[in-house]
This record gives C-alpha cells, structure tokens and sequence, in this order.
C-alpha cells in the first residue's frame, strides 16, 4: 500500500525542490542582467569603448554556449545535481575574481574582469539548462510544462529585478555586483543540496560511443523539430538581450535616466515576458497543438512590434512596443522548453536540453555587438533587421514543429511508465552446514511432490500424478 501511495503521488510537483530548482536559471539570468544598467558608468571607469563593454556579456555568454553539451553529458552520466553545484561554486569564484580585480587593479582591471567573466560563464554551464532536465527528469505531462513554466517565469523574474537589482547595488559601486553573485550563489547552492533529490537511476549510464550515437540518431529523424525550436529560442533571446543592450545606452544619452530609475525602465519590457511565461506555462500543460502556434504567434508579435518601433517617437508608444515584444517572447520560451524536453527519452534529455541552453546563451551573446554595429548604421535598421529574424523563426516553427512527432515520443513515456515493474526474486542461499545436514532426509512422499501442469493430482486407476510423466 505504501508503494501504491508513493507511486500515486511521485508526479505530483514538491514545491521545495521546484523552489530550489527555480533559483538555479534566476541565479544564471542575474549573470548578465544585473550588469546592464552599469555598463555605460563601466565603459567609462574602464576607459574602453561601447563595442568592447559589451564584450563583458560576451565572454560570459560564449564560454557557457560552448561549454553547455558537455555539462549536459556529465548530468546525464553522473547525475543532475553533481554537475549543477559545481557550476553554481565556480560561478561564484568568477565573480569573486572579476570583483577583486576591479578593486585593486582599478583603470587596468578590464583583462582580469573579462577572465573572471569567462570563468563565470564555464560555472553557468552547468546551471539553467541541467535544471531544466531535471524538471524533465522529476514531472511529466502537465506537471512538467507547469515546472518547466515556472522555471521560465523565474528566469523571467530574474531578468524583471535585476536591472533594479544592479542599479541599487550599482549605488555602492559598479564593481560591487560582482561580489553580490557569491553572496546569492551560495543560498541556491544550499536549496538544491538539502531539497532536491534526483530520481532513481534505471540503466547504466551510456558510454561516450553509444551516447554520441543516440543523439545522432535523435537529431536524424527530428533534426527539423529541432533545430527549428533551438533558432526560435535563440532568436528570442538574442533580440530581447540586443534591445536591453540598446536602452541602457538610448535612456541614458536621449532621456537623462540613470540609476534606479533606468533600472525600472528597463524592467518593463521583461515584467511583461515573465508574467507572460508564468501564464503560459500555467495553461499550455500537454496541448502539444497549442505550443506550436503559441511559438509562431509569438515570434510574429515581437516581429510586428519591432517593425512599428522606429514609427514612433513618442516614449510611451515606444515602451508599449518593446512591451509588446515582451509578451511575444513569453509565450515563445516556455513552449519551446516543454516542446524540446518532451521530444526525447530521460537518458539524452540533458544533452538535448543543453544544447538548447547552449544556443540560448550563444543567442544572448551575440545580441549586444550585433546590436551596438547595427545601431551604428542606423536605430530604423537595427528594429527591422530583427523584426526580420523573428518572422523567419516563426516561418520556420510553423513549417518544421511537428505535433505528431512530440505526441509520439509522450506516448511512448506514458506506456512506459505505465508498464508494471518486473521482480526478480533471488534463491535464498543455505548455508553449506544446512544443506550438508538434510542430505540424509529421504526422498518426499509421491502425494507432496508437484503434478502435471493442467491436471488433477489423482489420475485413472486410482493413481496420483506425481509430475513423473514430464520425464517420459
């Protein structure tokens, strides 16, 4: 009966351990959001320009993209939380680095500080992307698009403060942010150590070979579903980063804002796509058909707002564009989450999911100097170019996510979690001294001994059947 109980409730979603989990991508986000608000006021204590700031989310972004499968492999061999609490430890040492070098070294800190980034980034690896397999890995069905949306709400959240967040820590100095990440590091560390706990493994980790296999043969029959979901997901973030990017600098030279009013101002945008992705996630539970067209419609929102954008001049039409930008991109991420974690097997979901977070940070990576060239052409230009790329990821999602692909990989986890688990009960072993002991017990009666299958133990004549036939 307690099994039945346990197994009853094993779906149902722990809030403490979802808790925990949630601080991992919040923690991850503040990496580069916290810093955008103070990277002009950085620019300038720095003395480098704006094109080599941005090489400060850069060279976080980068190294996390690149080192992300990697980390995927190691959670899906060794285990979820051994990969995340050393990546959550060596984010915090980056930043410790970065902060120290910026105290002592002051105008020549910019080298150390971008080390301590591209440490920084290494130890983020191992954090959102391993997180959300672990979603995957703890819920399923609507347990897990509702996990996976509030995994995707938190990054949202994180992005919603962190811009207030660094421009009030950004008060005390634009160097003290990096040893504000240690400080929130370590009470996440301690959540997912004590309140989270992984899944019984079932089957022997993969090999390298046979693990490399699996995903080719993965990316071979739903590369389209894919690598279509990885550029939606990429494309998102790459604009939202590029146009945070692009108001730090525009509210400061056009409108005089700067601390935490600017912070506030930045936030506004990313409010809208962090409530968007908790409803979203909240609502969208295994309407595999709805995700589909919730990605499409949302890409094409955030390509209209962008289109009208340069139209305006007005502020409060521009905020309510780049808000409406927001809400697109809240309904485009946490469908891609459930999209991409419902499309493949327990044993290659970490790689699979990282390498979406790897795009996802190469994404981020690429926004802010793709931003700062194309603004430098011109602001109408920058809006379009990626109004553009939104509408090609909603083309390619309409065109290449496949319902019926998604359904099949959830019905072939549901049959096999349905499927009763098999026993197999071992011969208790006797001690030699028994059995030594028994060998003069003489042979058992005929009466006791095992009939025929499928026959009465007294047969024609009178006679018992004694099971000695199967031997004729």
């Amino acid at each position: 009966m307690s099994q039945a109980a346990a197994a009853g409730n094993k779906n149902n979603v722990n809030k403490f351990s979802l808790t925990a989990l949630a601080g991992v991508p919040l923690i991850m986000v503040l990496g580069n959001s916290m810093l955008i608000p103070v990277l002009p006021e950085m620019a300038k204590a720095l003395k480098v320009s704006q094109m080599q700031i941005s090489l400060i989310i850069t060279l976080f972004s980068v190294p996390a993209g690149l080192v992300i499968p990697f980390a995927g492999f190691l959670s899906d061999r060794f285990g979820r939380k051994k990969i995340i609490i050393p990546g959550l430890i060596l984010y915090a040492l980056g930043g410790l680095l970065a902060g120290a070098a910026a105290l002592f070294f002051k105008e020549n800190a910019f080298p150390w500080i971008l080390g301590g980034r591209v440490i920084q980034g290494i130890g983020a690896a191992g954090t959102a992307p391993i997180a959300m397999a672990f979603c995957g890995d703890l819920w399923k069905g609507k347990e897990r698009a509702k996990s996976l949306g509030i995994i995707e709400a938190s990054n949202g959240m994180g992005k919603v403060t962190s811009p207030i967040l660094g421009a009030l820590v950004g008060l005390i100095a634009w160097w003290a942010i990096f040893f504000f990440f240690p400080i929130v590091i370590t009470i996440v560390i301690l959540g997912v150590w004590f309140l989270t706990k992984e899944p019984d493994a079932k089957k022997e980790p993969k090999q390298v070979g046979e693990y490399v296999g699996s995903i080719k043969k993965i990316f071979k029959n739903k590369s389209p579903l894919l690598l279509s979901s990885f550029f939606a997901g990429s494309a998102a973030l790459l604009i939202l980063f590029g146009v945070l990017f692009y108001l730090s600098d525009f509210l400061e030279k056009k409108y005089g804002l700067d601390g935490v009013i600017k912070g506030a101002a930045l936030a506004i945008p990313v409010l809208f796509m962090s409530t968007t992705s908790y409803i979203t996630g909240a609502i969208i539970k295994k309407m595999v058909g709805l995700m589909k067209w919730l990605v499409v419609i949302g890409h094409g929102i955030i390509a209209v707002s962008l289109v009208t954008l340069p139209l305006f001049n007005n502020v409060y039409a521009f905020f309510a564009g780049i808000s409406l930008a927001g809400i697109g991109t809240g309904l485009v991420l946490p469908c891609l989450n459930t999209l991409i974690t419902s499309s493949t097997d327990k044993d290659e979901r970490g790689l699979v999911t990282s390498l979406y977070g790897s795009v996802r940070f190469l994404g981020v990576a690429a926004g802010p100097p793709l931003f700062g060239w194309l603004v430098g052409i011109s602001p109408s230009v920058m809006f379009w170019a990626s109004a553009g790329l939104a509408g090609v990821a909603a083309g390619l999602a309409f065109i290449f996510i496949k319902v019926k692909a998604i359904q099949a990989s959830q019905n072939k986890e549901d049959k096999e979690k349905q499927k009763p688990k098999q026993r197999i009960v071992k011969p208790v072993a006797q001690p030699a001294f028994i059995y030594h002991s028994l060998a003069w017990w003489p042979k058992l009666p005929p009466l006791v001994r095992k009939p025929l299958p499928g026959q009465d133990r007294l047969i024609e004549d009178g006679k018992v059947n004694n099971g000695d036939r199967q031997n004729q």
